[in-house]
């Protein structure tokens, strides 16, 4: 039986999450085979809120309210903006290309066969940034689209906009270039990137994302925000995330990596085995050097943190992490965890619990169906694709400067 995704109740955001996890799923170094996405992502949205790993380029906050603008000038019927858009989108495919753009055009290769349109990836986004002052979902506002002529529309504190019906998109939105999308590019102008940056500072305040636009900081450099040169100018609170941040995805990496060591061995492949748990012992020494640091990790703090910002975390979760970081945290265990009974356990439970009779360490035909390397990588929280943004931002304002200069 094929397997599907079925949802019998949920909120826009819950959507958009499952959406970016499916497109995830070829990943195969950030696959969420233990179920701590949920943790993942408050972190991930308390640093850089808005954005999504799938996102590719800042402009795109751009491109769909201008497309959408474009249609509701054309006077689009509702029952036609669905389309019409899925149309535009497309030519904006072939537009950026023959532009000359070859990175981050999201559906380069679909084309026409798209199944996830840009409009969709950054719509939860749009409304973050409150570049979208609209509070539904992509369905939703094409239905009522031409209500909200008769409707007052108001502005981020909750004013009435006089004079000007913006279709709930917000009021300064800078004009699209001349034919667009005719010759377009993801190169921002001055004016765009100061306009995305607005948003981002009164929008998302308390955040990294502001605080690095603020100051103008991109670091391609830094694998992980908590190795950032500024760290130590970061605000405080920013700094006390982050390291809980880190802490946890230094130590949840162990459990990912004996996951595959287990799942290696299960499948005979002796030499893909022999380098998981070298990997399990690089990791176990880097837990080691920093113990002074780890044994002071308020765990406590750490779940106040990600409660506060509302994520959902299970009881089961929960508890499999509280189980994790005891085992973990214990050098003498950590040292030998690849072959600890009870760390073995923990894991194979977790699987069970969340995957049922698909578990690959109890079925043999899931098995078969791994490629060797599954949820691996590190927690970077987003940090590579708002870097991504951020130099789209900061590109912005370096042409602003370089027209000063001129």
């Amino acid at each position: 039986m094929a397997s599907s995704f079925t949802w019998l109740d949920y909120s826009e955001q819950d959507k958009r999450k499952m959406l970016d996890v499916i497109s995830l799923f070829s990943e195969k170094t950030t696959r969420d085979d233990l179920g701590i996405g949920s943790l993942r992502d408050a972190f991930a949205e308390l640093f850089f809120p808005g954005t999504s790993t799938i996102q590719t380029r800042a402009r795109y906050f751009l491109f769909v309210p201008w497309i959408y603008l474009d249609l509701i000038n054309r006077k689009t019927p509702s029952n036609q903006i669905a389309a019409k858009l899925r149309q535009r989108e497309v030519e904006l495919i072939n537009a950026l290309v023959e532009s000359g753009e070859t990175k981050g055009v999201i559906g380069i290769q679909a084309r026409a066969g798209l199944k996830r349109l840009p409009s969709n990836v950054y719509w939860s986004g749009l409304r973050t940034w409150h570049v979208r002052l609209f509070q539904g979902s992509q369905e939703d506002y094409h239905s009522n689209l031409y209500h909200f002529t008769s409707r007052s529309q108001r502005n981020d504190d909750g004013e009435p906009i006089d004079g000007k019906i913006t279709y709930n998109w917000h009021q300064e939105l800078p004009p699209p270039p001349p034919n667009f999308p005719h010759k377009v590019t993801f190169r921002l102008t001055s004016a765009e990137a100061e306009y995305l940056a607005e948003r981002i500072i009164t929008k998302c305040s308390n955040s990294l994302l502001a605080f690095l636009v603020e100051r103008r900081q991109v670091n391609a450099s830094a694998a992980f925000a908590w190795e950032h040169p500024l760290f130590d100018q970061f605000p405080s609170h920013i700094q006390e995330q982050l390291q809980h941040a880190r802490n946890f995805s230094e130590i949840i990496q162990g459990a990912a990596l004996l996951y595959n060591l287990m799942l290696a061995e299960q499948k005979q492949a002796e030499e893909l085995a022999e380098e998981y748990r070298q990997s399990l012992q690089n990791w176990a020494e880097r837990l080691i050097a920093r113990q002074h640091d780890l044994k002071q990790w308020n765990r406590q703090e750490f779940w106040r943190t990600v409660t506060t910002v509302g994520a959902q975390i299970s009881l089961p979760t929960q508890l499999f992490i509280q189980r994790w970081l005891d085992l973990a945290l214990n050098p003498e265990i950590a040292q030998t965890i690849a072959t600890y009974p009870k760390a073995r356990s923990h894991i194979q439970s977790r699987e069970v619990a969340l995957k049922r009779g698909q578990a690959r360490l109890s079925n043999p035909r899931a098995l078969e169906l791994w490629q060797g390397e599954s949820g691996t990588a590190p927690l970077d929280y987003r940090w590579g694709s708002a870097q991504r943004l951020l130099t789209d931002i900061l590109d912005g304002f370096a042409q602003e400067d370089a027209d000063v200069a001129a």
